[in-house]
C-alpha cells in the first residue's frame, strides 16, 4: 500500500470510517518524497531508536522503520489506531502507543522502549502543540536530537538570530538546549487535507554541554531571558524592572545592563545567550549574598 497515494489513503480511511479532527490538526502526507526526506534527515539507522509522535496513517512511520532498530509511535487518535495496525502490520520493530505525549512519561518511555539503543526524535508534529512537545522532548534529556517538521513560522523562530522579528525567548531556549537547523521546507499541496501555512523540517541536535555556563545557574538565567522580552516594545531595562523592579529597582537594574558594556537603550531582542549570562550573573550578584531568589 502506498501511504502517500491519495486515492489509497482515501480508501484507507474510508474503509475504517475515519474523519479528520481540527482539533488535533491532522494533515496526511501526499508526497513519497517528505517522509524520506525526513526520516534521512533524522540520523535514524542501525543503532538507533526512534520516538515519534503522531504517526497519523504511518508514512513517515515506515520510513524509520526501515532505517532504525526500533521506533516507538505515540498517537492520540484513537481512531487510527485500527488504521495503523493495517498500515504497519509486519513490522516487527514498531511499537504503537495510545496517548496523549504530553502527558506520558518521556524518559520512562524511552528507558523502557529504547534500551541500549542512541534515542532519537523524528515527527511530524500538529501545529497546535510543537513548543509544549519541543519543551518536554527537551527536558527529557534523552535523545540525541529532535528532527520534526513544524509550521515554518514556529520554525524561524526557533533558529532566529538576536535583533530578528522572529527572535525570542524560545529561540534562546532552544538554542541553549539544541544546535538548531533549518532543513527544508513542505508547501502546503504536500499534504491531504491541504493546512493553509507551509511547513518546515528543523534539526535540532542536542548539545553535550550548553554554550554558556552562568554562574547563577540556568533557572535563573532563563527567568531573566523571559523578563528581557516581557515588553518587546520596551527597553531592556524597563523589560526588567516590569518583573524585577520590586526587588532590585531601575537604578539598579540599569547599573547591571551598563556593566555588561550594553547600552542604557538597548531591548532584550538585541542580546544573544552570553550577553544574557553576564546580564544574569550581574543581577544576581546585586542580592543579599548573592544568593537570594528574586
Amino acid at each position: 500500500m502506498d501511504l502517500c497515494n491519495l486515492q489509497e489513503i482515501r480508501a484507507l480511511l474510508g474503509r475504517h470510517g475515519f474523519r479528520f479532527s481540527k482539533s488535533m490538526g491532522q494533515n496526511f502526507l501526499i508526497e513519497d518524497w517528505v517522509p524520506r526526506d525526513i526520516a534521512q534527515a533524522s540520523g535514524a539507522g542501525p543503532g538507533t531508536g526512534v520516538l515519534e509522535i503522531g504517526p497519523g496513517i504511518g508514512p513517515l512511520t515506515r520510513e524509520l522503520c526501515a532505517r532504525a532498530d526500533r521506533v516507538v509511535s505515540v498517537e492520540l487518535d484513537k481512531a487510527l489506531l485500527p488504521v495503523l495496525a493495517e498500515t504497519m502490520a509486519g513490522a516487527e520493530n514498531f511499537t504503537l502507543i495510545p496517548g496523549d505525549i504530553l502527558k506520558t512519561d518521556v524518559p520512562a518511555l524511552v528507558d523502557q522502549h529504547l534500551p541500549g539503543l542512541t534515542p532519537l526524535v523524528c515527527a511530524n508534529l500538529p501545529y497546535n502543540i510543537t513548543t509544549p512537545v519541543l519543551t518536554a522532548l527537551v527536558e527529557a534529556r534523552r535523545f540525541a536530537a529532535i528532527t520534526v517538521m513544524i509550521q515554518r513560522e514556529v520554525a524561524l523562530r526557533i533558529a532566529a538570530a538576536p535583533g530578528t522579528g522572529d527572535y525570542g525567548a524560545f529561540s534562546l531556549y532552544m538554542q541553549y538546549h539544541t544546535e538548531p537547523e533549518l532543513l527544508f521546507d513542505v508547501p502546503p499541496s504536500c499534504f491531504y487535507p491541504a493546512p493553509k501555512v507551509t511547513s518546515s523540517v528543523l534539526r535540532c541536535r542536542t548539545r553535550t554541554a550548553p554554550p554558556v555556563a552562568p554562574a547563577c545557574g540556568e533557572d535563573f538565567l532563563f527567568r531573566v531571558i523571559r523578563a528581557g522580552f516581557a515588553q518587546r516594545r520596551k527597553t531592556l531595562v524597563n523589560s526588567l524592572g516590569s518583573v524585577f523592579g520590586g526587588r532590585l529597582g531601575k537604578e539598579a537594574i540599569a547599573a547591571a545592563v551598563a556593566a555588561c558594556g550594553l547600552d542604557a537603550a538597548v531591548r532584550g531582542e538585541r542580546l544573544g545567550l552570553e550577553e544574557y549570562s553576564a546580564l544574569a550573573d550581574q543581577l544576581r550578584s546585586l542580592l543579599p549574598g548573592g544568593q537570594e531568589q528574586l
